[in-house]
């Protein structure tokens, strides 16, 4: 019997062959917005994983759009071609579908890298610029406030998720996921922590959902029906009076109905004020309500690091599948270990199929497919 980690998921026309997704991970290594030979690196070892989808880290729709002048970008015909050519040479060598998160930074753009310090550079330091958002509330003490967002502002932005997601589409991008998390714009519209709006696009929860419902059926406009579309949540603020996972089960309702394909469950990154209980899972009760009360195709990701842990969720029918974030880039083999401990198969590069254990040796499956 295929352990349910293991089967296939169906994410509209988007076939998995197994419930492992690579998280979106920033990597603070691009140039100009492009991306560049550490990118090919990166996403060429992951790619090589045996997970069933791989994303790419976030991607800003615009220059200010970039949480650090490092970030990746997909605005502009170079950023487009650089990762274009990154792309086919990762798929030169390996079928893994391959998705994208589409982002905005709003008021935590024009950051330094977390090695670094992640604090904000000032609009007229070298590399900084005026952040933007749906209030001009600053993310920490002592920053810059950001822009308030008028409407030709929405407009700006809103045709940007849907430039970038044309552009994905021409270097042949899978998925499409909508960066709503982690207190990036579309979280910043959502939370009333971060949006004190007296217009339609703040005060009610009808109307601080408005903006990101609106981006994200853009995206879904312009997107072919069968690519998949979905958002990452954070599904609290953990902060009193914050953002909430009832308020957030609102949102998935929302969104089914505009044909997102799933949803992805995170929590908080949006007040520094946060105060986050980890321990293993933690975050996965959230997917399971969302999961329970909608029906969505869930994704569960935090702290979630061990096969048999993975397998539980799925089977108790918690989440539709997992995704993977440090313990993947700390161990880059991890669904072959997983596949290897449950009994299950994976797609491995044929160059290391005598890599297989003795007692192993029906554990790879040929990923050679489309190699040159």
């Amino acid at each position: 019997m295929t352990p349910r980690l293991f089967e296939p998921l169906r994410l509209d026309d988007l076939v998995l062959e197994n419930r492992i997704i690579v998280a979106p991970m920033c990597q603070y290594s691009a140039h100009a917005g492009q991306a560049g030979d550490w990118h090919l690196m990166h996403l060429g070892q992951l790619a090589q994983s045996g997970a069933g989808l791989l994303t790419l880290e976030a991607s800003a729709v615009s220059p200010e759009g970039r949480i650090s002048p490092a970030d990746l970008g997909l605005y502009s015909d170079e950023t487009e071609r650089a990762l274009g050519r990154t792309l086919d040479a990762v798929r030169g060598y390996a079928p893994i579908p391959i998705a994208i998160q589409i982002n905005h930074a709003g008021r935590k753009a024009s950051s330094r890298a977390p090695w670094d310090g992640g604090a904000q550079i000032a609009p007229d330091a070298p590399d900084g610029w005026r952040t933007e958002a749906p209030s001009a509330i600053p993310h920490a003490e002592g920053e810059v406030p950001p822009r308030a967002l008028d409407a030709d502002g929405l407009k700006r932005i809103r045709d940007g998720f849907v430039a970038t997601a044309t552009r994905a589409l021409a270097i042949g991008i899978d998925g499409f996921e909508l960066h709503g998390a982690h207190g990036y714009l579309l979280h910043q519209f959502l939370s009333p922590l971060s949006n004190q709006r007296t217009d339609a696009y703040g005060g009610s929860l009808a109307n601080r959902m408005r903006f990101p419902l609106e981006c994200f059926e853009a995206v879904r406009e312009v997107v072919p029906a069968g690519k998949p579309v979905w958002m990452r949540v954070s599904a609290t603020d953990w902060v009193e009076d914050g953002w909430s996972l009832d308020e957030t089960v609102e949102l998935a309702r929302e969104l089914k109905r505009r044909g997102s394909a799933a949803i992805h469950v995170s929590t908080g990154g949006l007040s520094t004020a946060q105060t986050i209980p980890l321990s293993a899972g933690y975050q996965v009760p959230f997917a399971e309500r969302i999961k329970a009360e909608t029906g969505m195709t869930t994704i569960a990701v935090g702290l979630i690091t061990e096969a048999a842990q993975a397998e539980a969720i799925l089977a108790e029918g918690k989440a539709d599948a997992i995704a993977l974030a440090r313990a993947i880039l700390y161990d880059p083999r991890w669904p072959w270990h997983a596949a290897a401990e449950l009994g299950a198969q994976v797609r491995a590069p044929k160059q290391y199929f005598r890599s297989q254990p003795r007692e192993f040796k029906a554990l790879f499956r040929d990923a050679s497919h489309g190699q040159r």
